[in-house]
């Protein structure tokens, strides 16, 4: 049985409990369709970091802190997989190598077609740019709105997570993370 298959029989045997006839017309495909949309929502755990970023590491003499900012994310949290979805901002200091641009962006998916906790996913990209590039410093600042949140539980509508990870020369220097703080925004 492939793993469509397998999904998708467990979500017609989810909609059956709820009380669900999955039979009828707007229910049909459900299960088919719901089963592709987790493996999508999922596919981070089929990529490794290697072949996201197929060799786009190139040899530079810049030096100075580049950053990628407001790449959106949208993740399932480990919780209660319901979505979170935000922004990420990332900056590094080169150190002899830089990284093609659309890499930063691919980190990102990778990690948050995950389960994930914030907190996880934003020190996880934040390690993976240092491993690929061996900067001189890294750091990403994440901000989120949860669906666990706002859906339910406290059903708070306004409300959004920040987290950020500094390592390097972001952590070391109080001038090198204020300056990246200041330039998005933060």
């Amino acid at each position: 049985m492939s793993m469509t298959d397998n999904l998708q029989a467990h979500y017609a045997e989810i909609l059956g409990i709820l009380g669900e006839d999955v039979t009828r017309d707007g229910l049909k495909d459900t299960p088919t369709r719901a089963a592709k949309a987790m493996q999508f929502l999922t596919d981070g755990y089929q990529k490794d970091l290697n072949q996201v970023i197929n060799d786009a590491v190139f040899e530079s003499d810049t030096d100075e802190m580049v950053i990628v900012q407001d790449i959106e994310f949208y993740s399932l949290c480990e919780h209660h997989v319901l979505p979170f979805i935000g922004r990420c901002h990332i900056a590094y200091v080169p150190n002899g190598k830089v990284l093609g641009l659309s890499k930063f962006a691919r980190i990102v998916d990778m990690f948050s077609r995950r389960l994930q906790i914030q907190e996880g996913l934003t020190k996880q990209i934040a390690d993976a740019v240092l491993e690929v590039t061996d900067a001189k410093g890294v750091g990403v600042v994440m901000e989120g709105k949860h669906m666990c949140m706002m859906m339910r539980g406290v059903q708070k509508q306004n409300s959004s997570m920040i987290t950020s990870v500094m390592l390097g020369a972001f952590r070391d220097s109080q001038n090198t993370r204020t300056e990246f703080l200041r330039l998005i925004g933060k």
